[in-house]
């Protein structure tokens, strides 16, 4: 079963996986955690990873992978947290840039890319490289 922790896509991910005939046969559910605190609250990130690294970064990635499994029946995560744009970037994390976890039967991992374009086409991009290494992952 798969669980979907999402911030930057609001539950892209999720959608694209349920518009499949049959997804309640692999799909677990999805967590939409676009605020620090629901990524606290309903991920069990701690507060002080996030103050000492920011929501966009590997390790709250790893952390929103970990907890969406923790929180759940799945066995199988991904999750993303990024800077869609056009505000919101900097020097050190640019509009594009979106951090990857994913938990797959007990490991842990995680990724970062940095994707070109407006908000709608980092959106798209984040959904479909997720999925892409989710199944790359799986095998």
């Amino acid at each position: 079963m798969l669980a979907t922790a999402e911030s930057c896509t609001g539950g892209m991910i999720a959608a694209a996986c349920t518009e499949l005939s049959g997804s309640s046969n692999w799909f677990e559910r999805g967590f939409v955690t676009y605020s620090n605190e629901a990524k606290t609250e309903l991920l069990g990130v701690d507060p002080a990873l996030i103050a000492a690294n920011g929501a966009v970064s590997e390790v709250v990635a790893r952390a929103m992978a970990f907890g969406a499994v923790r929180h759940s029946k799945a066995t199988v995560a991904v999750a993303v947290t990024g800077v869609a744009g056009p505000t919101g970037g900097s020097a050190e994390k640019p509009v594009g840039t979106v951090w990857f976890g994913f938990m797959v039967d007990g490991a842990l991992t995680s990724e970062t890319r940095r994707f070109d374009g407006d908000r709608a086409t980092v959106r798209a991009a984040t959904v479909r490289h997720a999925l892409q290494r989710l199944l790359d992952l799986l095998g």
